[in-house]
């Protein structure tokens, strides 16, 4: 499998099951304090019971996000810990945003992210 037809696949798994989602960066300190806002689509999924080890814990979500979605939408990149993600009017803390499992041939073709709150 090369990159483009990885990357196909995911867009057609994310326009089909994928969900619409806010990506949050705040910037300085204070009540008032700037933040970066972009939409994109993204899939959010419950960890199993038995994926409950190491830091993970109950009430976590894994979500996937297309890099290009993050692009194209001109997020400030890499994602890091400690940006924010709103699913479904709540926002929740980025606690890894993970660069490696979903990349192909050395290309990231998306981020699989642990969010908490």
């Amino acid at each position: 499998m090369t990159p483009a037809t990885v990357k196909a696949s995911y867009r057609r798994a994310i326009d089909q099951a994928g969900e619409p989602l806010t990506v949050r960066r705040y910037t300085g300190a204070g009540a008032s304090r700037p933040r970066v806002d972009v939409s994109v689509r993204g899939r959010v999924v419950d960890y199993r019971p038995d994926e409950l080890v190491g830091t993970i814990q109950q009430g976590d979500r894994m979500i996937i996000l297309l890099v290009e979605d993050l692009v194209a939408a001109q997020f400030p990149m890499p994602l890091r810990k400690g940006d924010k993600i709103v699913v479904r009017g709540r926002e929740l803390n980025i606690e890894d945003p993970d660069d490696n499992t979903r990349r192909v041939a050395g290309v990231l073709i998306a981020y699989e992210l642990r969010a908490r709150g």
